[in-house]
């Protein structure tokens, strides 16, 4: 039995296919196949009912995934807890929404690197709810999320990081207009609505009956302001103040009155098996958020 064999069970467990599994954890669908075999030879215990076309897990199968998940979350604990002179060391898995990538992330990971060199960090993009699954499977350690998520897989629990605004962007061009002209005359680029960002701008376009004209709908902020910027339309998106200040001279409008806000979050196991790990890069990230940082008590 390896610690591998046990991370590709959470992997199969996660995505339900042998074959999705490989994907994920950069494997042949056959050298998955073993690694399962390994561990059903080890624990004498069939994992997978295999009688049907995509196998499932047994009961025997689903306790494994359990007790895999402890085993896990414990080995990756090791290093965090151990170490001399408050230096951080060991392995840290973590998701971060697409605007946390292109704002305080890149930032705040430099930092910690730079703090602790023997601190691995390994970083995944996705939306919120699949961070959220990805933590509960025991894939990530944790996450930077929008809060609240939904769903939200029990067992879960958040730290507050920081708080970002909603904000009307427009091309160079548009100074003097209003907030109601800019989104009712000009073509609107709308931000993904499988997102809870473009869910919460849907909702609030709606309760304010501003109809808009939707010419694009994408899931990168930084593609949304590339299309503004090139004077393709206007968009709503949450900014942060350091992803605003290097705006190429766009239009920024506060949306809604008062302005939309959201919070950003680290979601982690109940248990916090990263302990040390994530608090540091949650100090980290309100470092770099400065003002807009969320300091509870």
């Amino acid at each position: 039995m390896s610690l591998r064999a046990l991370r590709t069970l959470l992997a199969i467990a996660q995505h339900g296919s042998f074959a999705r599994a490989a994907d994920a954890v950069c494997l042949t669908q056959s050298a998955v196949s073993l690694q399962v075999r390994s561990l059903e030879e080890a624990f004498n215990a069939t994992l997978f009912d295999r009688s049907r076309r995509t196998p499932t897990l047994t009961e025997a199968g689903r306790r494994a995934v359990e007790r895999a998940r402890e085993i896990l979350a414990l080995y990756d604990s090791i290093a965090g807890e151990l170490g001399d002179s408050g230096e951080l060391a060991g392995r840290l898995r973590i998701g971060a929404i697409q605007t946390a990538l292109a704002g305080v992330l890149p930032a705040a990971l430099a930092a910690l690197r730079q703090h602790h060199p023997r601190l691995g960090v390994q970083v995944y993009s996705g939306m919120s709810a699949e961070l959220a699954g990805r933590i509960d499977a025991g894939e990530l350690d944790a996450a930077v999320t929008t809060e609240p998520v939904r769903p939200h897989p029990p067992g879960l629990v958040s730290t507050a990081l920081y708080q970002d605004g909603f904000w009307i962007i427009a091309p160079p061009g548009l100074h003097g207009h209003d907030a109601r002209t800019l989104l009712q005359d000009f073509p609107f680029i709308r931000f993904d609505r499988r997102s809870w960002a473009g869910r919460t701008i849907d909702s609030e376009l709606r309760r304010l009956r501003l109809r808009v004209h939707t010419d694009m709908e994408l899931d990168s902020q930084e593609a949304i302001i590339q299309m503004v910027a090139c004077g393709l339309g206007v968009a709503i998106a949450p900014l942060s103040a350091q992803v605003r200040a290097r705006l190429p001279g766009l239009t920024c409008l506060p949306f809604a009155e008062p302005q939309r806000l959201r919070r950003v979050v680290l979601l982690e196991r109940e248990e916090r098996p990263a302990g040390r790990l994530a608090a540091a890069l949650a100090a980290a990230i309100r470092r770099q958020a400065g003002d807009e940082a969320i300091h509870e008590k």
